[in-house]
């Protein structure tokens, strides 16, 4: 239903008209990110995927490669940019003109950083909104790590990933086709 209605250029009734950037590492892009992406069109008229660096984690990508993916994998979906960024995010935010800032929240447990970050996020710009959205049921549970987890044991993330990042994950690691 989403998908087909982002391409339609549907949008929800009495849709806020502004950008949003929609930020992460996607160390890798998965289903339940691009599901985001999809949500987000439904209410603003344009999402900026933005890719953080993020040493800390120490990525199995590049920077260079995740956006690569990202921009495959989201081939074909209009008033989205992919852009990386570093340094605070609210920066980012104001030099690429947004109004919100887009999460996702999978379960309760990751409401309390989530919320605790949108509240550092208002007390450095109160103009900038967090808008929270909630991932459809079916990926819930996914991560990032997880998928690396399962693919770097051969395990098959087939579904949970877009196919360009499945075909990446197997490359990376040196796995087969999965089941």
């Amino acid at each position: 239903m989403m998908a087909k209605d982002v391409m339609a250029g549907n949008r929800m009734a009495g849709h806020v008209m502004a950008r949003a950037v929609l930020p992460g590492s996607y160390d890798p892009f998965t289903n339940g990110h691009l599901d985001l992406l999809l949500r987000g069109l439904l209410i603003f008229d344009e999402v900026i995927i933005a890719v953080a660096p993020s040493a800390r984690k120490k990525p199995v990508f590049t920077l260079r490669e995740r956006i690569g993916l990202i921009k495959g994998a989201t081939r074909g979906i209009g008033r989205t940019r992919i852009e990386s960024f570093s340094g605070l995010l609210i920066d980012y935010v104001r030099r690429a003109g947004a109004g919100a800032i887009i999460r996702g929240l999978r379960a309760v447990s990751d409401f309390e950083y989530e919320f605790q970050m949108a509240l550092m996020n208002r007390s450095l710009d109160a103009k900038v909104e967090t808008v929270f959205l909630m991932p459809s049921a079916e990926y819930t549970f996914l991560t990032a790590t997880m998928i690396k987890e399962v693919a770097s044991f051969g395990g098959c993330v087939k579904g949970l990933v877009p196919e360009n990042v499945e075909r990446a994950l197997r490359k990376k690691y040196g796995t087969g086709k999965g089941k």
